[in-house]
């Protein structure tokens, strides 16, 4: 174990020293560490059985405070006033990919009810700020569709949470016919969750603001107690019998639409120690995961994996943004730069140790797979096609994408 953590340790420090170098080739981040986590896993240098435990630390709190950060960058109020894309692709987009994506999960999932297609629709529609950092840092991509790309796949995990626990407990009514203890257990997760989130971001808020003008508190201080108010949602939300990633993205939104962006924190730990917990739980997924899903992985899962990438999430973007001022190639670069990462897998995690494993096991088998591959094609994309498509919206003179944003996220710049 020793020699495999040490090992982590230089590959990361070697990753720092040519960060800004890779940053402009197709080796993500996201990728190299899979590929890291794999090949430890084949060379029999670290437990993969003490990895599983780890992964489900470091991902859930990877999860629980980047989900409390993105959702706390986000201005509510502005988006929901000016209608714009991230909010078409969340509010129409996201339900649009379920649907489309359970009519397609269901030739290849026959054996099952059309729940555990829903289900597997649901798990493969959220998409990862992580993944698309090559896209959404290049400066050669107008700012607004930056933003827009930013802000939905920051909060799409989030609204994507409620549909997974609904199927989930759907899926255990179909598996145990007249047990309500499924219904009543969704119940309180959709119910609880966004209740100790709400009540606990907003008094937090309120609280910080009052200590910073009191000047009672310091930066570094208040960034320890926002992970702290992340971490005392997701809890709070577990006492109660509520869902804790639900409250915890929920305080984040309260929190985030009460400080109004007067907590500089929560941008760059995103950009800092976040993309630790995120590289760290990327790791572990492909020690302790892909091997095994690599093993599972047969053309019918691949097939359902690649309809879902370049099928299903594509066409409910271009449908989500029909009728707004996004051009032709704007949609299909949206649609395309929708990679699944770290929620997609922990989802599926949480879904295993609900429903029977027979089932629940083939769906965390179709998770992990479709994350790696998303990370390698988009990983290879990204830096060619953001540059391919900065260019042609350059020479778009008037086009609604080069105009600068406004009111779509908070007034922290992304560059």
């Amino acid at each position: 174990m020793a020699t495999g953590l040490l090992l982590l340790a230089l590959f990361t420090v070697c990753y720092t020293l040519l960060a800004k170098k890779l940053s402009g080739g197709i080796l993500t981040a996201p990728m190299l560490y899979i590929g890291f986590g794999y090949v430890l896993a084949q060379s029999g240098l670290m437990p993969v059985g003490e990895a599983e435990r780890l992964l489900h630390v470091v991902a859930e709190l990877a999860l629980i405070i980047l989900l409390f950060l993105d959702a706390a960058q986000t201005d509510v109020h502005a988006m929901v006033k000016r209608h714009q894309w991230p909010l078409r692709m969340l509010v129409i987009g996201l339900p649009l990919a379920v649907i489309i994506g359970t009519v397609a999960a269901v030739p290849f999932l026959q054996d099952h009810h059309l729940v555990m297609a829903a289900l597997a629709a649901a798990l493969l529609a959220p998409t990862d700020a992580a993944l698309g950092q090559a896209v959404v840092t290049n400066l050669a991509v107008p700012e607004r569709v930056r933003r827009a790309l930013t802000i939905e796949s920051g909060l799409n995990d989030g609204l994507a949470l409620p549909l997974i626990l609904l199927f989930t407990s759907l899926a255990g009514e179909m598996l145990e016919p007249g047990s309500g203890d499924w219904l009543i257990f969704a119940a309180k997760q959709l119910v609880f969750g966004p209740l100790a989130g709400s009540l606990i971001g907003a008094v937090g808020g309120v609280l910080f603001l009052a200590a910073k003008h009191r000047r009672m508190t310091t930066e570094t201080i208040e960034g320890i107690g926002a992970i702290a108010l992340a971490c005392s949602a997701y809890l709070a939300a577990d006492v109660v019998g509520g869902n804790g990633f639900i409250s915890a993205f929920v305080a984040g939104l309260l929190f985030g639409n009460v400080v109004k962006g007067q907590c500089a924190f929560i941008y760059e730990f995103t950009e800092n120690e976040g993309q630790m917990l995120s590289w760290g739980a990327f790791f572990l997924i492909g020690l302790a995961l892909v091997p095994e899903a690599v093993e599972h992985l047969t053309g019918a899962s691949l097939a359902l994996i690649l309809i879902s990438l370049f099928i299903v999430r594509p066409l409910a973007v271009w449908l989500s943004l029909t009728g707004s001022d996004a051009t032709p190639v704007t949609r299909l670069f949206f649609g395309w730069f929708g990679p699944r990462g770290l929620a997609t897998a922990l989802f599926a995690l949480l879904v295993v140790d609900q429903i029977d494993h027979e089932i629940g096991e083939p769906l965390l088998m179709l998770a992990v797979n479709a994350v790696w591959i998303s990370a390698v094609l988009h990983g290879i994309t990204a830096v060619p096609l953001a540059k391919l498509y900065g260019a042609h919206m350059a020479r778009q003179e008037g086009a609604a994408e080069m105009k600068t944003p406004t009111l779509e996220q908070t007034e922290v710049p992304l560059e």
